[in-house]
């Protein structure tokens, strides 16, 4: 952080690294459960959902870049080594041992649910303190809203798929 920054800056800076790496394990975690996901994912939409799912997958990558770079602009060290990500995350990682779609889209809704709380806490530890972080907080925030409304969506549509096909069998 540079010297007229550190001066307008009113933030707790460890607090805020702490924060910031805590949210690069879980762009981490997320990045790989999507695209993996996607890979393994089995079932009706699968054709539909398997792309769009590769697109969260590089836009939590992106997350995980702007995150890291910003640690770094602030003067920390981001997350070395992959085995400390679970160490910091905070939101859970679900291996997709069950590859039906439903499942693993209730477990991607998980994860950007969590993210959801991580970048609110950021957006709001940052208000007023620090712009840039803030910016950059609520940016991916909206991109984790986005997420969540898609996999809600793609979740309501297989659930539908469901009922008609129960009604066809009556």
């Amino acid at each position: 952080m540079g010297k007229e920054a550190k001066n307008i800056s009113a933030i707790d800076v460890e607090k805020l690294l702490e924060m910031l790496n805590a949210a690069l394990a879980e762009e981490w975690l997320a990045f790989y459960q999507y695209w993996v996901g996607a890979k393994v994912m089995e079932g009706p939409m699968r054709s539909e959902v398997e792309p769009e799912l590769e697109l969260h997958a590089t836009q939590e990558l992106n997350h995980a870049v702007m995150v890291a770079n910003r640690i770094i602009q602030l003067g920390g060290t981001p997350i070395l080594h992959p085995q400390d990500w679970f160490k910091h995350a905070g939101c859970s990682y679900d291996a997709p041992t069950d590859p039906y779609i439903e499942k693993i889209l209730k477990q991607n809704l998980n994860g950007e649910r969590c993210a959801i709380k991580r970048y609110n806490e950021i957006a709001s530890f940052t208000a007023g303190k620090d712009h840039a972080t803030h910016q950059m907080a609520t940016q991916i925030l909206q991109e984790e809203l986005e997420h969540e409304q898609d996999i809600e969506d793609w979740i309501t549509d297989i659930e539908r798929m469901k009922e008609d096909l129960k009604k066809l069998r009556l």
